[in-house]
């Protein structure tokens, strides 16, 4: 009997590790679209932000042209991912809510160009701003503002 209650306790044990590791894992080491940008194409973000101001071009336009708009989205997703379990644990958002947002983002990658055109931002996700943190609390049905050129929720 104390065999089986071992097993199950390493068990347990191993599956909290494993769960904590993959999702320090998945954490994004980027914060903004311009950290993200320059980071995936090699420059810094004072090049990559005077390059929208200058241009008029998104984030992810410039990650495009850079032939990292994969890289980009990616990163981005992540970035999302991370602001919307900030949220849940903070009882900003349900988890289901979060749930539905991070669906539809990734289900919108797949057309996705870099321009920002496809952006909808509904669903109360509060994506946008030059912070990349977003604006408002994530519970109103639209939320205004610039975005970093990845297509969100539609």
């Amino acid at each position: 009997m104390k065999k089986v209650k071992r097993f199950i306790m390493l068990g347990a044990i191993v599956t909290v590790l494993g769960a904590v590791s993959v999702t320090a894992y998945a954490t994004s080491s980027y914060s903004t679209p311009a950290e993200v940008t320059a980071g995936v194409t090699g420059r810094t973000v004072e090049e990559v932000t005077a390059e929208r101001y200058e241009t008029g071009k998104t984030y992810g336009t410039i990650a495009d042209e850079a032939g990292k708009l994969e890289e980009f989205q990616t990163e981005m997703v992540q970035i999302k991912k991370n602001i919307l379990e900030d949220r849940v644990e903070a009882g900003l958002m349900t988890q289901e809510n979060a749930g539905a947002i991070i669906t539809a983002i990734e289900e919108n990658q797949s057309t996705c160009d870099g321009t920002g055109n496809m952006i909808g931002k509904r669903m109360g996700a509060g994506f946008g701003g030059m912070n990349g943190k977003g604006q408002g609390n994530g519970q109103g049905m639209r939320v205004q503002g610039q975005c970093s050129g990845t297509c969100q929720v539609q």
